[in-house]
């Protein structure tokens, strides 16, 4: 194996056959030892978050694949906490990322709090940004992505549309847990062509509530699976 990419998360190896593995970590995004999936920068380390992480991930990239749903998804080792996934081109640099919100919290609510109430439903409102550590994940509008060479109107109009279609299904998985969605982010990349799904689904990339209190990215697997 060759280190090609050491994340906050993961880190990124290349394998034999062109393919690549994710070595999930025990670290996840916050700030002050509070976890937060919108965070830029590394939090705190939870130990088993990396395996757990990789078992939602596993959990849900198996259900899309039922779906039809193209991802980068191979296949996993849970106790070595790997995932083996096929290679894809990013939109840009640094990545994409691309959030669908279903309430009104964190940097959505801090934005536009003074036009709806904190936790007030959203439906399926979908958001562009920037992966940009130093410009704190700027959002960026359609007509900037063009501009900016990064997504052509119908790369936009199919990666919206796939965000929704994917939300709802991991919604609905959520749902029948008796858990609340209430944002997720996705990245998505290229290959052959095809617009696939790339990185995790777990609760490091979401917020799930259940009976209005936060759900802990550990406490997620466990409820989850």
């Amino acid at each position: 194996m060759k280190l090609i990419y050491e994340g906050k998360t993961k880190d990124v190896y290349k394998i034999d056959g062109g393919n690549f593995l994710l070595k999930f970590k025990d670290d996840v995004t916050g700030s002050d030892g509070v976890f937060d999936p919108g965070a830029n920068s590394v939090g705190l380390s939870i130990p088993g978050a990396g395996i757990g992480g990789l078992k939602l991930s596993t959990y849900f990239f198996e259900k899309l694949k039922h779906c039809g749903i193209p991802t980068h998804y191979i296949g996993s080792n849970i106790d070595n906490a790997q995932m083996t996934v096929r290679p894809a081109d990013k939109f840009c640099d640094d990545g994409l990322e691309v959030i669908c919100r279903l309430r009104a919290v964190g940097s959505f609510y801090r934005r536009y709090g003074g036009y709806i109430q904190e936790g007030a439903t959203l439906d399926y409102f979908v958001e562009f940004t920037l992966k940009d550590d130093e410009r704190e994940d700027p959002p960026i509008s359609k007509d900037a992505l063009a501009m900016l060479g990064i997504l052509s109107e119908s790369d936009y109009n199919s990666l919206k549309s796939l965000t929704k279609k994917i939300t709802g299904i991991v919604n609905d998985e959520l749902k029948n847990k008796g858990l609340e969605l209430y944002d997720i982010k996705f990245e998505f990349g290229k290959a052959d062509g095809e617009i696939i799904l790339i990185d995790e689904i777990s609760g490091g990339n979401m917020r799930v509530f259940k009976d209005g209190k936060p759900v802990a990215p550990l406490e997620l697997v466990e409820l989850m699976l």
